[in-house]
């Protein structure tokens, strides 16, 4: 089956999110271990090393091969296993999320990526899709996916996202200046 673009943008009170789910058939604590335990978390994006119990670990991706640099990683808030927060890297931090829903032995994924720009949004909506994908393939126990299946295929639905937000943030920042409701 060919992989389809899920993301979707939402905006929230600190920006716009790209937000993506997925649906996992299996218990909610099988799938918060693949958010909150590095040798589960290694099957699909990355590792990390520390304490997550101090509010900070050490993140490193290594599904994009060799090389990849260790970035702190700031958990915000933890609810386990239902809500991660975390700002990985610095300058500035990436901010994400992820909330987990249990309901007839399926668990709900949805995670979100603060944009610091929306046109960034293309790229983020097409790794996260991707690296989602992941998640699921290796709870599963199937082939990971393959990144050329997923780019430049989903370059084009991001985009349009993108270019629709930004549009709308327009006429809403014109219609404020012309009401004088801007601050």
């Amino acid at each position: 089956m060919t992989p389809q673009p899920t993301g979707r943008l939402v905006r929230k009170d600190d920006g716009v999110y790209v937000v993506l789910d997925r649906i996992v058939h299996a218990p909610i604590e099988e799938v918060w271990a693949y958010f909150s335990r590095s040798a589960y978390l290694s099957k699909w994006i990355g590792e990390f090393t520390g304490t997550p119990s101090t509010g900070a670990v050490k993140f490193r991706m290594n599904a994009e091969g060799d090389g990849a640099a260790w970035e702190n990683v700031t958990i915000r808030l933890c609810e386990a296993p239902h809500r991660l927060h975390v700002d990985v890297g610095t300058d500035p931090a990436r901010r994400m999320f992820v909330h987990l829903t249990q309901s007839s032995g399926h668990t709900t994924i949805t995670f979100g990526d603060l944009l610091h720009t929306v046109a960034e949004g293309a790229d983020y909506g097409v790794g996260w899709d991707y690296y989602l994908d992941r998640m699921i393939a290796a709870h599963d126990g199937k082939p990971l996916p393959v990144w050329d299946d997923y780019y430049p295929d989903f370059l084009d639905h991001y985009a349009t996202l993108c270019r629709e937000l930004d549009h709308d943030l327009k006429v809403e920042h014109a219609e404020a200046l012309r009401n004088g409701t801007t601050g």
